[in-house]
């Protein structure tokens, strides 16, 4: 089968369009900016649904200009999003409000309210996970309590990568991976926990239809034809939530196989035949974007974050090679200096929308460069938490795929095997979840006849960075670091009442 497959992902600060051949190989890729999340309140974080269909729209027209493409030659096309987001429609499906996405934290008292009414132990029965302020639904029960007007307008739900599937298609519609992480998923049985909605007051009208990852969930309309150069009746493929789809690109999509993804968000993620999943909820059991498979996987909400904010606010307008490059002047360890990188509150393992990131150990002798290393210590050290909970489980880490902003730099891939005490391998193809998309494509279109198979037929390993000999080092400090957070629980939320 000739042609093009195209993959599009919806991530926090652009969307990204991607165009691979009849072998997987990328042909062109546009990324588009969104507009900054605004952030109107400590903790709280919103974009603009339509400006990621305007940014949508730029990124494929540009894609098949760069491929002198025209839109008759994509077979297929396939998403993938920022999880977590809460898009809600009206009758005439226009967007009600801003969309609180996937790191905004202001809903705990809502997360408490679930807890209260529902029980834990109802919750875990219905959706294998904790609910969190991350998750969509406690999102949609803030809406409805600070602002019902609105919430009374509400007709659908969807996912920041399914309101562009309904700008392509005019389908409501989702897919496994992404609703997982709703809190409004039963996991096991994959398909919307009827029985959690109705306890907690959710209409179940307003929940889309949802398929598994690599099926057609409809076509290409006209008008959204003549808005993306696509032709209309082209097939829309599921896709899946940025991390399962970025695990697809990274080729984790059979048992042993472990990859750690720095974006905005940092995930380490690991394939299941089986569900399995940590009592205490520290990591995310999932529907995986493979059929009839499960994922599970570890967030730290600020780990590429951490790096933007520290350049954005103190690095002088440096790029990130030069603050790279600066942190390898410092010594293994920042000269005692650890960093906190819970500017967003934290997922694995605290479950705490309420602590703040810090610097512990700052003296007057510290430099810029002490303070730059230790960042990027404290992103390997929050990421090292999630991958020993998922050894924890029985998913086998024998070396790690390392994908997104941590792969370009070489000092942060030497950082990230020093503190895993593991090999990190880094693929040949760095594109994660728009490369996983494209590959959804494929698969739902009949090019290949799995996503296993096309992950093996096109993810390839090209490079090996082996642990050094600051890795004993770094396995004694990160346990000082695992020391911080219940040393400071308390204060953070004398902090948070100051605030």
């Amino acid at each position: 089968m000739s042609g093009y497959w195209l993959g599009v992902d919806i991530g926090t600060g652009g969307s990204r369009a991607l165009l691979v051949d009849e072998k997987g190989r990328i042909v062109a890729a546009r990324t588009a900016a969104h507009e900054d999340m605004r952030m109107e309140r400590p903790l709280w974080a919103e974009q603009r649904p339509e400006d990621w269909w305007t940014a949508c729209q730029q990124a494929i027209r540009g894609v098949l200009a760069d491929a002198g493409a025209s839109g008759d030659a994509v077979r297929g096309v396939s998403l993938s999003g920022q999880m977590h987001g809460l898009v809600i429609l009206d009758a005439g499906g226009a967007v009600i409000r801003p969309s609180l996405i996937w790191c905004d934290q202001r809903s705990q008292a809502q997360v408490d309210a679930i807890n209260a009414k529902a029980g834990k132990e109802f919750v875990l029965a219905c959706i294998a996970n904790p609910v969190l302020t991350g998750f969509t639904l406690p999102k949609l029960l803030w809406v409805r309590d600070n602002e019902p007007a609105a919430y009374e307008r509400v007709r659908h739900l969807l996912l920041p990568k399914d309101y562009i599937r309904y700008k392509l298609t005019g389908e409501f519609a989702s897919e496994v991976s992404d609703a997982s992480g709703t809190a409004l998923f039963d996991i096991v049985k994959r398909r919307w926990s009827y029985e959690l909605a109705d306890v907690v007051g959710v209409d179940r009208g307003i929940l889309p239809k949802v398929y598994e990852s690599e099926e057609v969930t409809g076509a290409v309309s006209a008008d959204a034809a003549a808005a993306t150069g696509l032709k209309a009746g082209t097939p829309v493929i599921g896709g899946g939530g940025d991390q399962a789809a970025s695990a697809v690109g990274n080729g984790i999509v059979e048992p042993g196989l472990v990859s750690d993804t720095i974006g905005t968000s940092g995930v380490v993620f690991a394939h299941m035949d089986a569900v399995a999943y940590d009592p205490a909820g520290r990591v995310h059991t999932f529907c995986h974007a493979v059929r009839g498979k499960w994922h599970v996987m570890g967030v730290t909400q600020g780990a590429g974050l951490s790096l933007q904010w520290f350049r954005n606010q103190l690095g002088g307008g440096a790029s990130y090679d030069a603050l790279t490059a600066e942190a390898a002047t410092s010594p293994a360890g920042a000269r005692g200096l650890i960093w906190l990188p819970y500017l967003m509150g934290e997922r694995t393992p605290h479950l705490d929308s309420m602590c703040r990131a810090a610097w512990v150990g700052l003296t007057a002798a510290h430099t810029h460069a002490d303070m730059t290393r230790a960042v990027l210590e404290g992103v390997c050290y929050s990421q090292k938490d999630c991958l020993d909970i998922i050894a924890g489980l029985g998913c086998g880490v024998d070396s790690v795929r390392l994908s997104g902003g941590g792969a370009k730099s070489a000092m942060w891939k030497q950082l990230f095997a020093d503190v895993f005490a593991k090999p990190v391998t880094i693929l040949e193809t760095q594109e994660g979840s728009a490369y996983g998309a494209a590959l959804l494509a494929m698969t739902g279109t009949g090019a290949f006849s799995s996503v296993t198979e096309a992950c093996q037929a096109t993810v390839r390993e090209v490079e090996v960075v082996r642990p050094s000999s600051d890795a004993a080092y770094y396995q004694r400090s990160h346990g000082v670091f695992q020391a911080l957070y219940p040393a400071l629980r308390e204060s953070f939320r004398v902090i948070d009442g100051l605030g």
